[in-house]
């Protein structure tokens, strides 16, 4: 067996042993405050990132791209995995979370202008991103280098993400949606590590947002009103 799997089994028997007494109310049935949609990447470690190790606390979807949406004989809907907590767990909030650095993003935007092969179920994941994301590129400054145009399309693919949610027939009334960026690479001006909120609601001003939630003021920042 290989020797990271026996680490990974060593690691989990600590966690049982952590865990052991923390199940007790969430055995039956899950209740999630909020779910959030992440982009599967090692970097992002996403129960973490939230400090969470809470069972039942978040309901986290992870995928390429930090999608919500899939692709059905009916068209593009909201994926069943980010819909259902909201559907039938009670959950009344979905947060939709971008990275700094987006390899599917980077992906996507190279799809965009040079033409890239890919296998595909990766390719499935890209093309549902290039259609949210071909007028941002065109949208995008001049003078941009290679990593702030992804930088400042990440945003935009979260918002277009916010926007699915928010359009969507079968996403209950009465959900909040927010999106924000996961920064690992000094983007922002922060710390390495913090999330900053770049959509509430559809919401992306950074004055208005400011405004709005004075209580998140900090950590509200852009890095492209377009």
């Amino acid at each position: 067996m290989h020797r990271t799997f026996l680490d990974l089994l060593e690691h989990n028997a600590e966690h049982a042993r952590e865990f052991d007494s923390r199940f007790d109310e969430v055995q039956d049935a899950q209740h999630p405050d909020a779910v959030t949609v992440c982009c599967s990447d090692s970097r992002v470690l996403q129960d973490h990132v939230w400090e969470n190790d809470r069972p039942g606390h978040l309901f986290t979807v992870s995928n390429i791209g930090n999608r919500v949406v899939q692709r059905t004989e009916q068209g593009e809907v909201v994926s069943g995995d980010v819909l259902y907590p909201l559907e039938h767990t009670g959950t009344e909030l979905a947060v939709v979370l971008g990275h700094t650095g987006c390899g599917a993003v980077t992906a996507t935007y190279d799809a965009l202008t040079d033409g890239i092969s890919e296998p595909p179920g990766i390719e499935y994941s890209i093309d549902l991103l290039k259609s949210r994301l071909a007028d941002g590129v065109e949208a995008l400054p001049d003078d941009v280098d290679r990593a702030g145009a992804v930088n400042r399309l990440v945003e935009y693919n979260v918002d277009r993400q916010v926007e699915a949610l928010l359009e969507d027939d079968s996403v209950p009334d009465g959900v909040d949606v927010v999106g924000a960026v996961y920064d690992f690479q000094d983007v922002y001006g922060g710390k390495r590590g913090e999330v900053h909120v770049v959509n509430v609601g559809g919401e992306t001003s950074v004055e208005a947002l400011r405004g709005a939630h004075p209580e998140a003021e900090d950590r509200i920042r852009r890095l492209w009103e377009y």
